[in-house]
């Protein structure tokens, strides 16, 4: 982006009061969380979908249901269980009658997916069939119904939660579709001082009404800025070269990548390190990304889709430990010395 441009100058200042603004909105409701919620609205300003894994209790779905309404988005909210149907999620046809004419025809009712934010509560909780009625959808920004194809409104986002811990009566979630998350966020406990906010705030008399800061329009407006920004050569090599080093026959790999990973970041891991780095400078109002933005993001963006082996599951090696950054375009394992 040229200096000289002034209207993207503008939009930058606007977008770094908005994000002021909209944290603002969600601190009415939520406490703490600050990291988890910047994330989130980068994902956002970024085009991507997110997958909030965290135990019950965290307020994962009142964090997702307050941004939605901070953002003036129309929100759609499916709690998947087991026996949840594609059709329920996608929408179906339904033969309805004309009275006047007294003529029957199919009309699509669309299904709870068709809305700007759309909550997958507890999403490893629906089979595969209907887990894999999202690919599309979150890929495509489309449903195909009865062979017609439906677009989705713009902009459309997946904001999924996931239950770690409870693993009775789920499925769990395909590479290929966690691979279209741009992130996994994890939330955890708050702090002493944040729960006791929690519980005095939570157990008095409800408040914390939110006031829209963004509309859809503003959001596609802000939206277009962050992809016109400019990723320098630099950052994009370094990018690429965090992707490529947690694949375990490329020569970036660490030793330790090379004997706990079976399988590594594909060339989207990539792409989402450089978007989310350039919505991160954004929301702080900077015309350029640096390599700090990308470090930001960078186990958000690869711990999901990074697949380990048998031994490192033996050997209780987790992705935290061999994702650990260190140095410029490589991950080191905190065991390579084994």
């Amino acid at each position: 982006m040229s200096t000289t441009d002034s209207r993207d100058l503008d939009l930058l200042a606007q977008l770094a009061r908005a994000r002021g603004e909209i944290a603002s909105q969600i601190g009415r409701r939520i406490v703490g969380q600050h990291a988890v919620v910047d994330n989130m609205i980068a994902a956002i300003l970024a085009g991507g979908h997110v997958l909030l894994v965290g135990v019950p209790g965290l307020a994962k779905t009142l964090l997702i249901q307050t941004i939605a309404q901070a953002l003036d988005m129309e929100f759609s909210r499916i709690q998947f269980t087991p026996d949840l149907m594609p059709s329920d999620i996608t929408g179906t046809e339904l033969l309805e009658e004309d009275h006047g004419t007294g003529r029957r025809a199919f009309v699509f009712a669309k299904g709870p997916v068709f809305g700007n934010i759309v909550l997958a509560d507890e999403i490893n909780r629906a089979p595969p069939k209907t887990q894999a009625a999202l690919l599309q959808a979150m890929q495509e920004r489309t449903v195909t119904v009865s062979g017609k194809t439906y677009t989705l409104p713009n902009p459309f986002f997946v904001l999924a939660t996931q239950n770690p811990i409870e693993q009775e009566g789920t499925y769990h979630l395909p590479e290929a579709q966690l691979d279209r998350f741009m992130f996994e966020l994890r939330i955890g406990y708050p702090t002493m001082e944040e729960e006791e906010a929690i519980v005095a705030t939570t157990t008095g008399v409800a408040g914390g009404e939110i006031t829209p800061v963004m509309s859809a329009d503003q959001l596609r407006e802000m939206m277009a800025l962050v992809r016109r920004l400019p990723a320098p050569p630099s950052l994009v090599r370094y990018a690429v070269g965090l992707a490529r080093a947690t694949r375990p026959k490329e020569p970036e790999a660490s030793p330790a990548v090379r004997k706990y990973v079976a399988f590594g970041a594909g060339p989207r891991a990539g792409q989402n390190l450089v978007l989310a780095a350039k919505a991160r400078a954004a929301m702080d109002g900077r015309s350029v990304p640096d390599l700090e933005d990308v470090d930001a993001v960078a186990f958000s963006v690869l711990r999901h889709r990074v697949v380990l082996n048998f031994q490192a599951e033996a050997e209780g090696v987790g992705i935290e430990t061999i994702l650990a950054l260190g140095g410029r375009g490589r991950l080191l394992g905190l065991l390579e010395a084994r």
